[in-house]
């Protein structure tokens, strides 16, 4: 059991466990010694919801990443793919299948799980290529919404905005509207819906006619919520394109958080005296997992950061009295009691070094100059100043080749708070952004290849 998810306001760990009940059906589905072969995308979003222990309870032996050519030898039965409906993964599903036939290794049989819809599409694609017989079971799991904390789900939709707006495809609506009726069924009827948008309104219109359906079936539960409010991403979009000043927004802000974990320079993290010796200093990045499960973090996640530094203050104060408490034991008992306490203290002691070292790590940036002049720059923007015209620091960052998304979400801020940047402006910011690309192929010479500037802009 997830601990951060059994407590809380709503008890999400039912809404996993629903997922890995689904997960082991399927599985058991495949009879015999199993290998998976994941779509790389997944492997993240899926680890909240099942690890490896419980994949191999069920016989799986061996995981592997999908790739072009030959899977790796495994002695099992059966391979699973697990992929997104995407016509260019059922290519390379159909390249392992045939690299597996032309090497007449033991007969296997081969199944899909798509997640998190099954594909006619792909089906065909594969039905195209003569392969589609050679799959036992095609099926689909439903992982909608993901929980990854206690107060968090995330359909892990990346590019939902894109689809609905740009490409004119609602499909990720009906995900929606299905992965809100899987929280009904398993918390009770949600009473009141309100929505704003018109992606609000359809997903609200789905769920109302997915009711109907199951007019009957429904298992009556004492609704946990009492309100959904269903908001479109275009009624805000400032608040993406803005600098996150929480404690935990400024730790993905600045290094990235990826399904509850991140990766952190290893440095702060070091033992003092090996630090202060300056050898066998470990250049593999610290990753740590952050979730409410962990008591200092819980406290800290959502403070303003300036806010942050007084807490552990606290919490440093706080750990070490209670340590001192060992003089004081005096009798059995007293001993018998603090040596009780002594596992929690001692995680708590190492969660405050931890989150100390975050915390020098992001007051580093945060103290400079530059990362100042950023949210002076955004609050002007928000306060309707010098929005119409060409801005200073935008312009000094395209010259100082600063990565090109941070350049992006200042021209996108300034164009939401103006509603819409003059002609002219846009123009120069443009020309500005394809002449200091052109710079830096001169750069680095003629061998550079679009790889590279990616790179370099960090628009991977």
């Amino acid at each position: 059991m997830a601990a951060h998810l059994s407590y809380g306001r709503v008890v999400l760990n039912n809404l996993r466990e629903a997922a890995r009940k689904e997960l082991r059906e399927f599985l058991d589905k495949c009879e015999g010694s199993k290998a998976i072969v994941w779509d790389e995308y997944l492997t993240g979003p899926f680890g909240l919801i099942a690890q490896y222990s419980l994949l191999k309870e069920h016989e799986v032996d061996k995981m592997f990443t999908l790739k072009e050519g030959h899977i790796p030898p495994a002695e099992v039965k059966n391979i699973i793919f697990f992929v997104r409906p995407r016509l260019e993964l059922m290519d390379i599903i159909a390249d392992n299948i045939r690299c597996e036939h032309k090497h007449h290794g033991p007969p296997r049989d081969f199944h899909i799980l798509f997640l998190p819809r099954r594909s006619l599409l792909c089906e065909q694609r594969l039905k195209e290529q003569g392969l589609l017989v050679h799959f036992t079971h095609i099926e689909e799991y439903s992982l909608d919404l993901i929980p990854f904390d206690s107060d968090l789900m995330s359909m892990e939709a990346e590019s939902a905005f894109r689809e609905c707006y740009l490409e004119n495809d609602q499909t990720i609506l009906f995900s929606v509207a299905k992965g809100l009726m899987t929280l009904q069924a398993l918390y009770g009827t949600i009473p009141q819906i309100f929505g704003k948008g018109e992606c609000a309104r359809l997903v609200a219109n789905m769920m109302l006619r997915m009711k109907r359906e199951f007019a009957g079936t429904q298992n009556q539960i004492l609704p946990v919520f009492d309100k959904l409010l269903l908001l479109d991403r275009n009624v805000d979009l400032l608040t993406p394109l803005a600098t996150q000043l929480t404690y935990e927004g400024l730790i993905d802000e600045i290094y990235e958080i990826q399904n509850t974990h991140v990766k952190l320079p290893p440095e702060k993290f070091a033992p003092k005296k090996q630090n202060e010796s300056g050898r066998d200093l470990s250049n593999e990045p610290k990753k740590l997992q952050l979730n409410s499960a962990e008591e200092l973090y819980a406290e800290i996640r959502d403070k303003n950061f300036n806010a942050v530094g007084s807490v552990l203050s606290k919490k440093a104060k706080f750990i070490s009295a209670a340590f001192e408490e060992r003089h004081n034991a005096k009798t059995v008992g007293e001993i018998k009691q603090f040596v009780s306490q002594l596992p929690h203290m001692q995680a708590a002691r190492t969660s405050l070094a931890n989150h100390t070292s975050i915390a020098e790590l992001i007051k580093d940036i945060t103290a400079s100059e530059t990362f100042f002049d950023k949210l002076t720059v955004e609050q002007e923007f928000m306060s309707g100043i010098d929005t119409d015209k060409v801005n200073s620091y935008i312009e000094d960052s395209i010259a100082q080749k600063e990565p090109l998304i941070n350049i992006l979400r200042l021209v996108c801020m300034q164009s939401v708070c103006n509603n819409g940047l003059k002609q002219k402006v846009l123009d120069y910011y443009k020309r500005e952004i394809l002449q200091a690309t052109v710079c830096l192929i001169c750069v680095l010479g003629p061998m550079v290849s679009p790889a590279d500037v990616n790179e370099k802009y960090n628009t991977e």
